[in-house]
């Protein structure tokens, strides 16, 4: 979804990151800084949010900006694909999360399962790498990369809750629930569907 003011404030903000992590001259970095909090202030104004809040989700980190990654376990039991009802909207995704320092990503998505699920898997192969500006999620402050990764069910059994889930199940390419768009969307399901049950060598890009 492109939303113009929500690139910018973006772009604003990744420039004024770098230029505080890089930059040397003072009076430079007062600059970088009041840019820093011009992109702070155009994400609170157009999403109805403190300031404060924003600084902290938004403009918090230090260091060169790069993209959040975005791990999801595509887990198939009968070609039907596993999902997890997110506690935090309502609605249902595959297994993931943001990615862990110190973990590979399958290590994630082995993690992210086990904890969401109750189901123990075992990573297979990678099925696609994506940018979410490319697809129809809603508005996000953060720049993504989403990697879908192809687990084989290996043992376990369904949690009735977890500190994210509240439910968990099965379900087919047409008879799917209602899924949190924030986390994945129904062509990309059904995508990872095909993807799965296609080629080894086939792997879906941007």
């Amino acid at each position: 979804m492109n939303i113009p003011w929500l690139n910018w404030a973006k772009e604003i903000q990744a420039i004024s990151q770098a230029g505080l992590t890089y930059g040397e001259n003072g009076y430079d970095l007062e600059r970088y800084e009041a840019l820093r909090k011009i992109s702070v202030e155009m994400m609170s104004h157009f999403t109805d949010t403190p300031i404060d809040k924003v600084t902290e989700l938004f403009a918090s980190d230090t260091g060169y900006q790069t993209p959040k990654v975005d791990i999801r376990a595509v887990v198939l039991k009968e070609n039907k694909v596993l999902l997890v009802k997110e506690r935090a909207d309502g609605a249902w995704a595959l297994p993931g999360g943001w990615a862990d320092i110190g973990f590979t990503p399958s290590e994630v998505a082995v993690k992210e399962t086990r904890e969401e699920a109750g189901y123990e898997v075992k990573p297979v192969r990678l099925l696609a790498v994506l940018d979410k500006k490319c697809h129809s999620h809603p508005p996000a402050p953060n720049y993504v990369y989403k990697i879908f990764i192809l687990c084989e069910l290996v043992g376990g059994e369904a949690l009735e809750v977890s500190l994210e889930t509240t439910e968990v199940g099965f379900f087919g390419e047409n008879e799917l629930p209602p899924l949190s768009l924030e986390r994945n969307t129904v062509e990309q399901v059904k995508r990872m569907l095909e993807l799965a049950n296609g080629p080894a060598s086939q792997v879906l890009l941007d």
